[in-house]
């Protein structure tokens, strides 16, 4: 796993020792920050299901002003560290432990690594748990968005994300590229869904 562009372009990241956490691929992820563009600069980034923090570090490589990475265990943790740490020191980056499975609410996650609402949100977790529709309603109701804020949801290609009912997030784009889907949603005031 390597870094795909940015400041830190062809850095190698490390990767878990377990099989549970399953990177995002270098091509895939390359695929992803090509769509998202520029929006990635100076964007303050939330990274679900953080797993190595590849998603949340290629960010900060091509731009970002800060990162807040989110996984369930303290490994996880150390691993994400440990990958910040060997290309650059970010002191606007930080670590939150946070089982997103059981959880029934994301808190005030912006309180870490920055004071503002985030406008970057990537979501990847273990395919095909009905995570992604879950925590998508968990981030309509945190009052952690920025208006506008763009989310990318990575999940198996046949997950049906259709099926929750959101109010705020619109769907405006999707990708596929094997196995793997790429799910894009704006982040809207819920007047502007009212009147769209």
């Amino acid at each position: 796993m390597r870094i795909t562009g940015g400041g830190a372009k062809g850095r190698k990241l490390h990767s878990p020792r377990s099989n549970l956490i399953r990177p995002t691929s270098d091509q895939v992820r390359e695929a992803m920050f090509s769509l998202i563009g520029e929006r990635v600069v100076n964007s303050r980034v939330l990274d679900l299901f953080a797993g190595t923090g590849a998603l949340g570090i290629e960010a900060l490589s091509r731009g970002a002003a800060s990162a807040v990475f989110v996984d369930k265990s303290i490994e996880t943790g150390r691993l994400i560290e440990t990958n910040l740490k060997s290309f650059t020191s970010h002191p606007r980056a930080a670590f939150v432990l946070l089982n997103l499975a059981t959880v029934s609410h994301l808190g005030r996650l912006n309180t870490y690594g920055s004071s503002r609402n985030f406008n970057l949100v990537f979501m990847d977790p273990p395919y095909q748990k009905q995570l992604a529709q879950r925590v998508l309603v968990m981030l309509e109701k945190a009052d952690i968005l920025e208006k506008g804020a763009l989310i990318v949801v990575e999940e198996h290609r046949q997950a049906d994300l259709s099926a929750v009912n959101l109010k705020t997030l619109s769907p405006i784009d999707k990708r596929l590229y094997g196995e793997t889907g790429l799910w894009f949603y704006e982040f809207r005031s819920s007047t502007e869904h009212c009147h769209a």
